[in-house]
């Protein structure tokens, strides 16, 4: 840019100023960052001009006050090189660089973590599991690389981010004012990016049509409300999946659930099956496919990932990713809280205790999916999150108030 082009942009950009446009602050924010000033010719009254005029329409929250320190910082810089540099200026310049530094610091200080009490200890959620590295390490990498990359701002949604402007003007295709991103939502990203989230390595696709299985295998359901039984197939007949007697369902039953895997994609996955004979890309499918089960309409996906807790300080809450609609599912919810005399129980039993399960209630996350209304087939890709896992407060431990009840 030179510097005819760059004075006509900066008059440009005053004119927005002065009308009070809403596209004013992000537009003059990125002519300020993405070029010196100085190096294409403008008069250091032209930089003032600009700069202060950015500062004063950055929106008035805390998260701004850093950019706006920097906007008053470059702006008292360049006071002594223009004809406005008097004694009052420099001196209100000055009151304004203060006086954001100390809400910066307070704000600052404000979002610092409070220092941990000598009797609050940190909550230690123990999980056994087939592939630890991938479920602990892998997998919650490959979560929030997905959300970052599905929600993440651009630069110029950013600068929009600190600018409220003048009344606003209906202008849906005008992206310099864009910025009501779901990724600029803290609780909307938190639920996502900061959370723990159970995924496959591998494809997934649920369908009431046996076309196109994935290649790793399938597995057939017959589901309905309240009821569901596993099936085969065998000389192009619905066979039962316990004893091999055919059964006279038609193949296009509404009720009948295909679900198959592909290989495993994920190139950091690891696992050793037991069967030497099956190539490393399919055991681990094929070990996951064995467990299949299905809740009715539900299907239950077991992953074998065992989580043991303090339930007297905390439940632990499973439910579908937040997501997960989009690919045409539902996911189940729970709340495991404490485990009651489950360790009687064979299927739950510990052979061996060792001296951390004392006092620790456990349970198993599986993966509960069921088709959305009106869908027929959902593919889900490897390393997409199907399951999210919430540690939360145990009941016992807070409790709702009404307001108009505190002292």
């Amino acid at each position: 840019m030179d510097l005819k082009e760059a004075r006509s942009y900066l008059n440009y950009l005053l004119t927005l100023n002065i009308r009070r446009e809403e596209a004013f602050g992000p537009m003059a924010l990125a002519f300020i960052k993405d070029h010196d000033l100085g190096a294409i010719g403008l008069e250091p009254e032209e930089q003032f001009g600009l700069l202060m005029a950015t500062a004063q329409s950055l929106a008035d929250e805390p998260k701004r006050f850093s950019l706006k320190l920097e906007m008053l910082q470059k702006t008292k810089a360049l006071l002594t090189q223009t004809r406005y540099s008097n004694t009052d200026l420099s001196r209100q310049l000055d009151y304004d660089i203060k006086k954001t530094e100390s809400e910066l610091a307070i704000y600052t200080d404000a979002m610092r973590p409070a220092p941990r009490t000598g009797t609050s200890e940190v909550q230690q959620l123990i999980v056994q599991t087939d592939v630890p590295e991938y479920f602990l390490d892998v997998a919650q990498k490959r979560a929030s690389e997905y959300y970052q990359n599905k929600f993440g701002i651009t630069k110029q949604a950013k600068t929009a981010q600190h600018f409220t402007g003048g009344p606003r003007k209906f202008e849906p295709d005008n992206k310099d004012v864009h910025r009501e991103f779901p990724g600029a939502c803290a609780p909307f990203m938190n639920s996502r990016t900061n959370a723990f989230h159970m995924m496959l390595p591998f494809d997934l696709k649920i369908s009431k049509k046996p076309d196109d299985p994935l290649d790793a295998g399938s597995r057939i359901f017959y589901t309905k409300f309240g009821y569901s039984f596993p099936l085969a197939y065998e000389m192009d007949k619905l066979i039962s999946y316990q004893d091999g007697q055919v059964l006279d369902i038609a193949r296009d039953d509404p009720n009948l659930l295909f679900v198959s895997f592909s290989r495993v994609k994920e190139k950091d996955f690891k696992f050793q099956g037991d069967k030497p004979t099956v190539p490393p890309e399919l055991a681990y499918p094929m070990t996951v496919l064995e467990r299949l089960g299905t809740l009715g309409t539900y299907l239950q996906i077991v992953a074998n990932f065992k989580v043991w807790f303090d339930a007297a300080q905390v439940s632990v809450l499973v439910t579908g990713a937040p997501d997960l609609y989009e690919y045409g599912l539902q996911g189940g919810s729970g709340l495991m809280t404490r485990s009651h005399a489950s360790d009687k129980v064979p299927a739950y039993a510990e052979s061996v205790k060792e001296p951390w399960q004392e006092g620790l209630s456990f349970n198993f996350v599986n993966i509960h999916l069921t088709l959305n209304p009106g869908t027929d087939t959902a593919t889900v890709p490897y390393n997409t999150p199907l399951f999210t896992v919430y540690p939360v407060l145990n009941r016992q431990n807070f409790k709702f108030v009404d307001k108009n009840k505190m002292k």
